[in-house]
């Protein structure tokens, strides 16, 4: 399977605190890879060293390299906003912003350039459908956005993320905060998005891992204890430690 992303040897310190230490691992093209482990373990320090979203950090800083189709975006002169349009994120909690719906999702194209009014509303159609909820609020796209449910506006989220074409998708337990039903609807997303994305997800609930991923990292205390197909993780774990947090023995 050809490698959309590689880490390699990446450790990320908080002054001199290190929060995640030395961790490979490779993440395949047009797969979802989740990462599980308990709170506090550096699964979301690590997805946001995906899109350099660290960055902004007071007195942190990274060894080590992360490579996105075999370049290392970590490099002195890496066009950072380039970056964060290959990499969308999204995040726990929804956030629209205060605009319309349609607004939501047409302002990141009229920032990233694209101004004929025709094209901006082919994409917001077709990133309303791509999220299965252009049917439930066609009528309405003038409305706010904040009117919408919280399932709702996360797959807003969702496709104001897709709409300006990224690459990779991060999603930091963005099912955490809604209900079954609409976390059900956002796994369905997660299945028929990676066909076109390479999607890596942190999230705290390992049924939902099981469910929505094809390869699991399971992460403990800063460091990558084991990563295998998520079949693999959740029925013959390599490590002990991996088998008594997935049989719910600590964490």
């Amino acid at each position: 399977m050809e490698e959309k992303i590689k880490v390699n040897a990446l450790t990320f310190y908080y002054n001199t605190k290190a929060a995640i230490c030395g961790i490979t691992l490779p993440m395949y093209k047009n797969t979802v890879t989740a990462l599980i482990g308990p709170s506090g373990c550096g699964k979301s320090t690590f997805i946001r060293c995906i899109n350099r979203m660290n960055d902004i950090i007071p007195n942190t800083s990274v060894d080590g390299e992360i490579l996105i189709d075999g370049v290392n975006i970590y490099e002195p002169r890496y066009d950072v906003t380039g970056l964060r349009r290959r990499v969308g994120m999204v995040f726990q909690k929804s956030n629209p912003f205060p605009k319309s719906i349609f607004e939501n999702i047409a302002y990141g194209l009229k920032i990233n350039g694209v101004r004929n009014r025709y094209d901006i509303e082919g994409i917001v159609e077709n990133s309303l459908k791509s999220t299965a909820l252009w049917d439930e609020v066609k009528d309405r796209l003038n409305e706010s956005a904040l009117g919408l449910s919280g399932g709702q506006q996360q797959r807003l989220c969702i496709a104001r993320t897709i709409a300006v074409q990224p690459e990779i998708i991060l999603m930091d337990e963005p099912a955490s905060a809604l209900d079954p039903i609409s976390t059900m609807k956002i796994e369905e997303l997660i299945q028929d998005l990676k066909h076109n994305y390479t999607i890596v997800i942190v999230t705290h609930n390992m049924q939902q891992a099981a469910r929505v991923s094809d390869y699991t990292a399971f992460f403990y205390m800063g460091e990558l204890i084991e990563l295998n197909k998520t079949e693999t993780i959740f029925t013959k774990p390599e490590k002990k430690m991996t088998e008594n947090y997935i049989t719910g023995k600590f964490g």
